[in-house]
């Protein structure tokens, strides 16, 4: 099989981060990159990657989402993963949600090639909606309309993959 069906067919959500085991920066630059690779509307690119890799900032992120989430403080949504690449698109652009979602995708099937597990854990919309990141968005410089997509856990695994759930029958042709 073609290394990439492969990675398509094995990649899995992590539940279970090794804690504070944080991947490369060669690796996370790998990973970054094939996100700005994603299709875009247009090719217009109206996606940014936040990558957060500050334990401190980590954990205010990890403790806003719990409490939109509607968690008890000290839950953390990220099931420890170590660095979050977050995830937002100017809403100017027409396509912004799926250039997002194709970013995210990129982002997580690049991790699984590299051996760095992942998830995707929502919730980034209604963060960027909130004071709380506004406030990121400012003291990075990124100004205009943006909404959270959402975010990739990155990390490694502190475990085993769960085997893959069969797949529905969803594919109609049309010959």
């Amino acid at each position: 099989m073609n290394e990439t069906l492969r990675v398509l067919e094995s990649r899995r959500s992590c539940r279970n981060f090794i804690a504070g085991k944080i991947p490369s920066d060669e690796e996370l630059n790998a990973i970054i990159r094939a996100g700005t690779f994603a299709p875009s509307g247009m090719g217009r690119q109206p996606v940014r990657i936040i990558a957060v890799t500050d334990k401190s900032l980590r954990d205010r992120i990890s403790a806003e989402n719990a409490r939109i989430l509607g968690q008890a403080e000290g839950f953390d949504p990220f099931y420890g993963a170590p660095v979050i690449l977050i995830v937002v698109a100017d809403k100017s652009s027409p396509t912004y949600l799926y250039d997002g979602s194709l970013v995210m995708g990129n982002l997580m099937n690049a991790a699984e090639s590299l051996g760095v597990a992942s998830i995707w854990i929502h919730r980034a919309k209604e963060e960027f909606e909130s004071e709380f990141g506004k406030q990121i968005l400012k003291n990075l410089g990124i100004e205009g309309d943006w909404e959270g997509i959402g975010h990739v856990g990155l990390g490694f695994s502190n475990g085993d993959s769960a085997a893959p759930a069969a797949r529905k029958e969803n594919v109609h042709w049309v010959r």
